[in-house]
């Protein structure tokens, strides 16, 4: 019996089974996050994709090229929208709403991200280290400088500035990598990557960077006391 033929501008069917681009940075992400560097080889995302390890070097040279890619692809965005975003440092709630919008939009588009950014941070290989170097370094840089010229005005000592800058740090990317395990554990309602918990999670970070930076009173705004010592 002859096969019939395709018919015309259809896809072949082991054509669209094919990953793209963007499904193997996917998977690359989730195993990376869960698993770090070391602990995933070739082998075991191409079996996650349904690859050949040689089809896999098709799109990419070896795992390093890809771990690369996948910092790019999720990384880039934050430092360029933190960039354009705060670039004349004023801290209006305009602002401060857009900006969040696009991180938690973004990190709930990758999902894992937040997870494979601590790992990395905790991760000992150099190469990773300057990886992860390469991307946070401006970052953290840009808004150690939004955050320590607001902070003039909202009551923050100099000093403090790094710790504020950590703790908004760890505002914005916690919930991604500890608000899933919370649901799964039954500690927290809703799907953290739900509509409506990720639009009260816009709305958290919106009040709590503007009332973490905004201007204080003058009844607020006052010099810590030292610390009494203890005998």
């Amino acid at each position: 019996m002859r096969a019939r033929a395709a018919r015309p501008g259809a896809v072949p069917v082991a054509a669209a089974l094919v990953p793209t681009r963007e499904a193997i940075l996917d998977a690359a992400e989730r195993l990376f996050s869960a698993h770090g560097v070391d602990g995933v080889a070739v082998r075991d995302l191409a079996r996650e994709l349904q690859l050949t390890p040689s089809s896999l070097y098709n799109h990419f040279p070896g795992k390093q090229a890809l771990y690369e890619a996948v910092l790019e692809r999720g990384l880039r965005p934050i430092v360029e929208l933190v960039q354009a975003s705060w670039s004349e440092g004023e801290l209006r709630r305009d602002t401060v709403a857009a900006t969040v919008d696009g991180l938690v939009t973004h990190l709930a588009q990758h999902p894992n991200l937040a997870r494979l950014m601590q790992r990395a941070l905790l991760e000992e290989i150099s190469s990773v280290q300057a990886l992860i170097a390469r991307w946070l370094s401006p970052l953290y840089r840009d808004g150690l400088a939004i955050i320590g010229r607001a902070g003039a005005s909202s009551g923050w000592s100099r000093d403090e500035v790094p710790h504020l800058t950590l703790g908004l740090f760890g505002l914005v990317f916690a919930y991604f990598v500890n608000a899933g395990g919370l649901h799964r554990l039954g500690a927290w309602g809703a799907d953290p990557v739900e509509p409506a918990a990720l639009e009260v999670q816009r709305r958290f970070l919106e009040k709590a960077i503007l009332r973490l930076l905004g201007p204080r009173t003058d009844a607020t705004n006052r010099t810590p006391r030292p610390r009494s010592s203890h005998g």
